[in-house]
């Protein structure tokens, strides 16, 4: 799936307001003088607003992107894109990469 690289410094943000970051950089790609994300790498999620239960069964803690690039890779793996699919757990719910660099696209 076609998609904007994703770097470090892009804002990633669970479905509830939460700010993710990802735990491991891949420095060998690098984008807007920022490192690419492996697709491997999980996110830190932190400030997620979902109620814990009885109310609901949040907040989001880590986060995992499922579907990346398929051509372009890094090492051998796939990188993120901000097109793919994540979820967040233990919610389900998806990730979103709402601000990324706009330089570099990749399949």
């Amino acid at each position: 799936m076609p998609g904007l690289l994703v770097q470090v410094g892009a804002t990633v943000m669970c479905s509830h307001g939460g700010q993710a970051q990802p735990s491991t950089p891949n420095p060998r790609v690098m984008v807007s003088g920022q490192p690419t994300v492996l697709l491997t790498a999980p996110y830190l999620i932190a400030g997620c607003a979902f109620p814990p239960p009885p109310n609901g069964n949040g907040p989001c803690v880590t986060g995992q992107w499922l579907s990346g690039t398929t051509r372009v890779l890094s090492g051998g793996q796939p990188l993120v894109v901000n097109a793919g699919t994540s979820i967040c757990t233990p919610t389900g719910t998806p990730m979103m990469a709402t601000v990324t660099q706009t330089r570099v696209t990749a399949i």
